[in-house]
This record gives structure tokens, C-alpha cells and sequence, in this order.
């Protein structure tokens, strides 16, 4: 882990890989959304509203994996000190709450034809929310520290703590009554036929790619930015 956690060493795989993931990303996005949209039937009961989880699914996947990963960041940055570990958080915490956003709005859309209104004080759907503006709680803490590399000890604490919120958003629909559909996918199957599932799967993968190769533009930004400002002081002291 030590190994990859130098920044030049970290650079060198990041500049060819972002091409990639964002080209990759962006045809299987436009190509699995084409497919769910235009050749998948409608759906029995919801019709074509039933299609939105072709954007709302993955959002919702990314959101929470978002925070995973800022979860995951913060320890590594308050139990080793790695010089990428500030940085990899700060880059996941934007894209993570605008992929949050999007499950809300992309859910509200949703459950308005379903349910008949744009929002209830669902388990799910207010944990989702809460998520949210975790994200836009971490961003502040993030920003409020001097040093653009790192994390401070309160916005790492606060990374770890707020994944408490994961498994509440996952099992809330268990946990709870529910207007929310229960988990369509679990690791024992797939109540979802085929004929949805590919194009969400290929609309999943190709959302994650897109998401990793911002988060690698975002990283890549910030130690550029490190780079020019410690130049700078050195100049300024020569």
C-alpha cells in the first residue's frame, strides 16, 4: 500500500488511466442508457417510468460507495499518514454528493408517478437525504483545513463516523415499513428480469468508471495545485 501511496508513483498510473476510464465510462453510459431506454419493454404495472433506474440505481450505488471510500480514506490518513489520503477524499466528496443529489431527484421523479408524491418521510429515502448533506458536511471540514493535501483530525473523525449511514440506508427498507421497494439485487439473486438487468448492470459499470476517473482528474488537479504552491513559498524564501 506504502508503495502507491507516492505521489509521483501514483501519477504515472493515474494520467493514462483517467482517459480511459472516462472514455470507457461515458460510451458504456450512453450505450446501456440507449439500450434500457429504446429496446427494453415498458413495465407492466409502472410502464417506461420504471426506466429512470437506469440513472436513479447507480447513483444511488455511487453515493453510498462515495462515502465508503471517504470512510476508508480517513482511517488510512489517521492510522498511517499516507500523502494520498487526504487528497483521495477530498476528490470523492463532490462527485459522491452530486451522485447523491441525483438518487433524490431521480427518486423523487420517480415516486411521484408511483406514489403519487414527490417526497414521504420514507426510511430510505430520508437516510438517503441525510447522506447528502453528510457529504456537504465533510466538503465544508475539507475546506475549512489550511493544508490542501490533507485531512484534519475533525473531517477524518467526521468521515468514519458518518458511515454509520450506510447500513442504514441499505437495510432501512428491511428494518422499516416501507413505501420504498424492497433490494431488488442481494448476493443470494436478482428479482429483476434480464431484460432490465444487463442494461443496469452495463449503465452501473459504466457510471463507477465515469466516477473513478473524476475522482483521478480531481486528484491529479490537487497535487498539481500542492506542487505550484510549495514552488511558490520556495521561491518566496529564496
Amino acid at each position: 500500500m506504502h508503495r502507491f501511496a507516492n505521489p509521483a508513483r501514483f501519477l504515472g498510473i493515474a494520467k493514462p488511466l483517467t482517459p480511459f476510464l472516462l472514455w470507457s465510462g461515458a460510451i458504456l453510459v450512453v450505450f446501456s442508457c440507449w439500450w434500457g431506454l429504446t429496446q427494453v419493454p415498458a413495465e407492466r404495472l409502472q410502464g417506461d417510468t420504471v426506466k429512470i433506474m437506469f440513472v436513479h440505481v447507480p447513483a444511488a450505488w455511487l453515493g453510498m460507495a462515495g462515502w465508503t471510500g471517504i470512510a476508508v480514506a480517513s482511517i488510512v490518513q489517521l492510522v498511517w499518514r499516507h500523502p494520498l489520503a487526504g487528497v483521495s477524499a477530498r476528490a470523492v466528496a463532490a462527485p459522491g454528493a452530486v451522485f447523491a443529489a441525483l438518487c433524490l431527484v431521480t427518486g423523487s421523479i420517480w415516486g411521484k408517478p408511483t406514489w403519487g408524491a414527490w417526497w414521504v418521510w420514507d426510511g430510505r429515502l430520508t437516510s438517503m437525504l441525510i447522506l447528502f448533506f453528510l457529504y456537504l458536511g465533510f466538503i465544508a471540514l475539507a475546506n475549512a483545513s489550511s493544508e490542501k493535501g490533507s485531512l484534519s483530525r475533525t473531517a477524518a473523525v467526521f468521515g468514519i463516523i458518518g458511515a454509520v449511514n450506510i447500513p442504514i440506508i441499505n437495510r432501512s427498507v428491511v428494518w422499516w415499513e416501507s413505501q420504498h421497494q424492497k433490494a431488488s439485487i442481494t448476493l443470494g439473486g436478482s428479482s429483476i428480469d434480464d431484460s432490465y438487468l444487463w442494461p443496469l448492470f452495463g449503465s452501473a459499470i459504466g457510471f463507477s468508471l465515469l466516477f473513478g476517473a473524476i475522482v483521478l482528474m480531481r486528484m491529479r488537479a490537487a497535487l498539481a495545485e500542492i506542487r505550484i504552491e510549495a514552488r511558490m513559498r520556495r521561491l518566496a524564501e529564496d
